[in-house]
C-alpha cells in the first residue's frame, strides 16, 4: 500500500506542476494583450493552456482523495480538510463567476467585424481578472497549506 502512496503522491506533485502552475500566467497573457489581435491571440493561448490545468486540476483531486482513502488519518488533518473545502471553492469558480465574465468577452472576440477593442471587453476583462486572482491565491494557500501542514 506504501508503494501505491508513493506512486500517488509523485502524480499529485506532477500534476500540481503541470497543471496548476500554468494556470498562474494565464492572467499575465490576458493582462498583456492590448490591442484585438493581441487580446484574440492571448484568449486562444488562454483556452489551449486550460486544458492542461484542467487535466491537472482533476489529477490533483483524484489523487489527493485517493491518498485520503489511502491513509484516512488525512481526514482528521485541520490542513487537509481547509485544503480541500479551499479547492472546491475554487473549482466552483469556473463554472460559475469565471464563466459569467468570459463569456461576453468570447462573445465580443468571435465577431469578425470588430475592428476595435469595444469598452466592454475592458469592463469584463477587469472582472474576469481579479476572479482569476483570487483563485490564484486559493490556490497558493492550498500550496502553502499542503507544504507547511500547519494543523
Amino acid at each position: 500500500m506504501h508503494t501505491i502512496y508513493t506512486i500517488l503522491v509523485i502524480i499529485h506533485i506532477f500534476s500540481a506542476i503541470v497543471g496548476v502552475g500554468p494556470g498562474f500566467v494565464l492572467t499575465t497573457i490576458v493582462k498583456s494583450a492590448k490591442t484585438l489581435p493581441e487580446i484574440r491571440h492571448a484568449f486562444a493561448i488562454k483556452r489551449k493552456v486550460h486544458i492542461f490545468v484542467m487535466i491537472g486540476g482533476v489529477l490533483v483531486l483524484i489523487t489527493g482523495l485517493l491518498m485520503g482513502a489511502i491513509n484516512t488519518f488525512l481526514f482528521q488533518q485541520g490542513w487537509y480538510i481547509v485544503s480541500m473545502v479551499l479547492f472546491f471553492i475554487a473549482l466552483s469558480l469556473g463554472p460559475t463567476i469565471l464563466k459569467k465574465y468570459s463569456t461576453p468577452i468570447k462573445e465580443l472576440l468571435a465577431d469578425d467585424n470588430l475592428d476595435y477593442v469595444p469598452d466592454e471587453y475592458h469592463y469584463y476583462v477587469k472582472k474576469l481578472l481579479r476572479t482569476e486572482y483570487v483563485e490564484n491565491t486559493l490556490l497558493l494557500a492550498i500550496i502553502l497549506l499542503m507544504i507547511t501542514k500547519p494543523f
